[in-house]
């Protein structure tokens, strides 16, 4: 995510004072850096022998090719070079939007006595950690281990094992704001590594036993829908009654909370829960974490407005709100839904499909060295594109004024009239076309092309979801070749790979892909009823099941038990920017079971709930799409279309447009196509032979239904 300001609370506490003192408790470690005594620590320097960073395809480590430091790219000859030079491993984990990664890069990376520093004193390691998420999973948690809240870049220290013991995210190369400059950290930390080896080693002892660490909760508890409700109830009371999202700043979508609070409204026909959702939804669609021109949802707002927003945009938070427009949509049609999120895939087609037909990964917040350059407006500039007339009526609009609303500038947003479809509208969308061509002669935002397999899977289902609310065959086309795309060019065999850019693919992939790409290949089957898809998301789940499981503690290691071998197992359960890999094999799981009817996949199911769960009621929040997965599971509906006629037909685009969140939707010919055990074939009968649906709950189901508008009012909660 980056950082904010450096004046940011946030970012201050990392350095409470001007001696920075690190004192970990539960390590018993403290580094003490005076920088009145840097001169004290001399330093032979040498200079770099080879920035090893040209022959990746990593637009990230790309952009540190030229760099003076030493880089290595994350492999064992890297580690096989601290072990020979008996030095410690500088690791520095960012991404190519991230604007904080690149402050630290120019003001350090690209300064050559900083350089020759970190040359003489580390073997430096750069990862793209979208790339490998495993190994930032990691660092990051190890990060955490020591108090830090954690954040990009990612810098740590680690002994030539790679076992961390120390770190930070961003140090400013000189010292500022009671901070040390990076220059005066590193001769610390190679002077502790060299002289005090004790204290290294205690603390990458502890770092190394915590990581490797699976918590057993002795009292599993039990997680139903009465603690589901309780959860979404207290949640609901900690947003922000006014601007939505969790009050304060800065502002995160969080569309697994937005999704999970939904889903109490749908359990309970409570629609102040559809109100809390749906007003971050409006609101953060009419702010400036919005681009009002060319589509698309910025990572976070920095304020508590969703005014400022930190400029960079990446696939996965458009993939997850474009789920949340189709999904609030399906419920209650808003025409502000719509033109969002005709916008964000008509930027994914504009601007992130590759030339193969899947999406890039992010653009950059940054262009011509400053953050939010492309993006931002002066009044004048509008008046240049617009005309003095058209001007008047834009400004009034989008909150446009001379002074501007953002450092002299305008951020374009619409805020002040939020949820309103003014009437002007036609005439504005002519405007915004005229202004979106004059920026398009700007300095673009660098663009990651790499191709991720879990962020194309979450789009590709997001853009099924959004094709069947919207009535919009075309996105399921669109959706539809970037999964053949992964297929062709991200798969060995039954295995998918990771990420793939000019030809090379970063394989075996990890468990966040398969799960994304089989949510992908469900949401295919239920949208289209072709049984290619079901048939690949069963195979996809049999090679989690081989390659993936924890067979003694439950529930899915992030990597494959033939990858690389890391210091650890990466074996995280809670929610990061996108969902948790056992939060979506959960959900695809109870999709899966009910599609299949195959009993193997509703005892792995279960297994999974039971391993799981308790972390849950330990940690609630981190865990929302593994409960959003038990809500489908306790309370969805399951709809069987009988039938291959025009009512069939009309039936499964009625059942296709209900909300997908809480539905699981069959079809098939005739009563063969069931299992023999499926409840529904006690109701056949009483369709007299006519293409029919059927609800069912559990092991219940409805008498046939022949009216499409009957079915969705069978299937969605009437206010309470």
């Amino acid at each position: 995510m980056g950082y904010l300001s450096p004046g940011n609370a946030t970012r201050q506490r990392l350095w409470p004072g001007c001696v920075f003192i690190l004192h970990c408790s539960i390590f018993k470690l403290s580094i003490v850096l005076h920088r009145t005594n840097s001169s004290s620590q001399p330093v032979a320097y040498i200079a770099p022998q080879q920035n090893r960073l040209a022959m990746e395809t990593s637009p990230y480590l790309l952009q540190h090719r030229d760099n003076p430091v030493d880089w290595w790219p994350w492999s064992p000859a890297a580690l096989a070079e601290a072990k020979r030079s008996d030095k410690p491993i500088l690791l520095s984990i960012g991404y190519a939007a991230c604007h904080w990664c690149h402050v630290m890069a120019h003001e350090s990376f690209e300064d050559a006595a900083t350089a020759r520093l970190m040359n003489a004193l580390f073997v430096n390691i750069k990862v793209d950690r979208e790339e490998r998420p495993d190994i930032d999973q990691i660092y990051m948690n190890a990060l955490h281990h020591l108090g830090e809240p954690g954040g990009w870049p990612l810098t740590m220290f680690l002994t030539p094992d790679g076992e961390p013991f120390w770190g930070g995210t961003y140090f400013p190369k000189d010292a500022q704001y009671g901070r040390p400059a990076f220059a005066d950290v590193l001769r610390e930390v190679a002077r502790v590594f060299r002289d005090e080896p004790d204290k290294v080693t205690q603390n990458r002892t502890a770092l190394v036993a915590r990581l490797a660490h699976r918590a057993r909760v002795d009292n599993p508890g039990s997680l139903g829908i009465a603690e589901l409700d309780s959860a979404a109830a207290s949640i609901a009371r900690a947003t922000d009654p006014v601007n939505g999202g969790l009050r304060g700043a800065p502002k995160f979508p969080q569309p697994s909370m937005l999704e999970f609070i939904w889903r109490a409204g749908a359990r309970t026909s409570d629609q102040r829960f559809f109100i809390t959702s749906a007003l971050a939804l409006t609101r953060m669609s009419e702010g400036g974490i919005y681009d009002h021109l060319g589509g698309g949802y910025a990572r976070y707002s920095v304020d508590e407005r969703w005014l400022v927003p930190h400029f960079e945009k990446m696939l996965y938070d458009n993939a997850q709100i474009l789920d949340l427009l189709a999904l609030d949509y399906s419920r209650a049609p808003h025409p502000l839904l719509r033109h969002r999120a005709e916008d964000t895939v008509g930027w994914l087609i504009r601007e992130m499909t590759t030339a193969q037909g899947a999406f890039a990964s992010s653009l950059d917040a940054d262009s011509e060295g400053e953050e939010g350059k492309f993006y931002v407006w002066s009044s004048a500039e509008i008046a240049d594109v617009l005309g003095a007339a058209d001007a008047a009526v834009f400004s009034a609009a989008y909150d446009i004024t001379a002074a501007g609303n953002f450092e002299g500038h305008n951020i374009l947003n619409r805020l002040a009239q939020a949820g309103v479809i003014s009437a002007d509208d036609d005439r504005l969308a002519a405007m915004r076309a005229r202004l979106l061509a004059a920026r398009a002669q700007r300095i673009r935002p660098g663009l990651d092309d790499k191709i991720l397999a879990d962020w194309n899977g979450l789009t590709i289902a997001a853009l099924v979801h959004a094709a069947n609310a919207f009535e919009r065959p075309d996105w399921l086309a669109l959706a539809r070749g970037a999964f053949d795309a992964i297929r062709q060019h991200m798969t060995r065999a039954d295995r998918l790979g990771h990420s793939s850019r000019d030809g090379k693919l970063l394989f075996p992939g990890l468990a966040s892909d398969a799960a994304a790409m089989i949510r992908a290949s469900l949401a295919l089957f239920e949208a289209t009823s072709e049984s290619d898809c079901l048939d690949l998301a069963v195979r996809w789940q049999h090679v989690l099941e081989r390659h993936y499981a924890d067979s003694e503690h439950g529930g899915y290691y992030l990597t494959a038990d033939d990858a690389e071998g890391l210091i650890v197992r990466p074996h995280a359960t809670t929610d990061d920017a996108i969902p948790n890999h056992n939060g979506l094999i959960a959900q695809n799981l109870v999709r899966l079971a009910t599609l299949t009817g195959d009993a193997d996949w509703h005892q792995r199911r279960d297994e999974l709930f039971s391993a799981l769960l308790p972390n849950a009621t330990e940690n609630i929040f981190g865990h929302l799409s593994l409960l959003n997965a038990l809500d489908l599971h306790l309370t969805g509906a399951e709809i069987v279309v009988i039938g291959s006629d025009d009512t069939a037909r009309a039936l499964l685009t009625a059942a296709r447009r209900l909300p997908y969140a809480t539905t699981i939707v069959s079809h098939v010919a005739g009563s063969d196509g069931l299992a023999t055990d499926h409840p529904v074939r006690d109701k056949i009968a009483a369709a007299n032979g006519r293409a029919a649906a059927f609800v069912c709950r559990g092991r219940s189901c409805s008498l046939p239904v022949t009216d499409p508008a009957a079915l969705r009012e069978r299937v969605l909660p009437r206010p309470a």
